[in-house]
């Protein structure tokens, strides 16, 4: 450790009185790299100052005292910065660490959502999701069964980031152990809230809208959490009707029952699912009205479900100046035959 004083002390001496003498560019490049060695060496701002004035002491014969006091004040400038500057990079670390983890948790969260498109000539299905940040409160969730019945849902975790993360995979894993009641939603809602009140945390609770289109008999059925109101599009009148929403959000009380709801849906018609990021949307300092998203998705209508959903989504987040301020999910079914 002394030898490598001695020689950084030597090095520097060399620097400066070369500098002072010629004020040459190459004593200036020197200076840079020899920071680069202080940083190797895990050498400390002070530590920097004092040995700048030990040398500087060294190749001027006689200092003012002025320069001297000064050096001083420099001194404790530096100590205090020094701790700063090492709480600083702690911090930093620690927050590279949580990115790092945020990053997992985020393609964990991915990896829960249906990647597999749906397959059934009755339907076609669309859907954009996409989160504010990192992390989404967002879930959205398809599937067909072998007789092409389709269920659909939406939920919103009120929370956001790895809790959020953790509740998605427990309604996921909730879902799929109740294959028997895909076709039931009020039942399956009322399964969910009971697992859902079991194991989240009181000043936690998620909102969701589940559904299913029965093509044989061209009914869509569904019940709601609590959860953001969609609508119902109507190819004959070209209208859009509010879904009904009753429900307490799940997880308040393990006792719950829902509300099961019908609509009957001819070719051209079309169910929308939502989050609040998409009805929440605000321009300027007030959110867009029901009737203006009902609106802009109507501009699309005659597109596929997909592009319906893409550029609505397009068209809110230009609206917006492009930074969403709450994750966005837009799911849209539409009966084909």
């Amino acid at each position: 450790m002394e030898e490598t004083r001695l020689s950084m002390y030597q090095s520097y001496k060399e620097m400066l009185t070369s500098y002072i003498k010629s004020k040459s560019e190459h004593a200036l490049y020197s200076a840079q790299q020899f920071s680069k060695e202080m940083m190797e060496k895990d050498m400390s701002p002070e530590e920097m100052v004092s040995l700048h004035l030990s040398v500087f002491k060294e190749i001027v014969d006689e200092l003012p005292e002025e320069v001297i006091a000064s050096f001083d004040l420099l001194l404790e400038v530096m100590i205090g910065y020094g701790l700063a500057h090492q709480e600083h990079l702690s911090l930093r670390d620690r927050q590279r660490q949580l990115d790092s983890e945020l990053d997992v948790a985020a393609r964990m969260q991915k990896s829960l959502l249906p990647n597999e498109q749906i397959e059934v000539d009755a339907v076609d299905l669309g859907v954009v999701s996409v989160p504010a940040g990192k992390m989404s409160g967002d879930y959205y969730h398809y599937l067909s069964d072998e007789h092409g019945n389709i269920g659909i849902a939406v939920a919103d975790v009120i929370g956001k980031g790895v809790p959020a993360a953790m509740c998605m995979s427990m309604i996921k894993y909730a879902m799929d152990s109740l294959p028997e009641q895909r076709l039931q939603p009020a039942a399956l809602l009322e399964n969910l809230n009971r697992v859902v009140a079991r194991n989240i945390d009181s000043d936690m609770f998620i909102t969701m809208v589940y559904g299913t289109y029965a093509p044989r008999e061209h009914l869509f059925y569904y019940a709601s959490a609590g959860h953001e109101p969609g609508f119902f599009y109507e190819a004959a009148t070209n209208t859009f009707e509010d879904l009904k929403t009753k429900g307490l959000v799940l997880g308040v009380s393990p006792k719950v029952h829902y509300k099961e709801f019908s609509i009957n849906m001819e070719p051209g018609d079309f169910i929308v699912l939502l989050s609040d990021g998409v009805t929440e949307c605000r321009i300027h300092d007030h959110f867009l009205e029901r009737s203006q998203i009902s609106s802009l998705i109507g501009k699309y209508k005659h597109l596929p479900a997909q592009a319906i959903a893409e550029n609505v989504f397009r068209e809110l987040e230009k609206i917006q100046d492009f930074e969403l301020k709450d994750d966005f999910t837009l799911l849209i079914l539409r009966r084909n035959v």
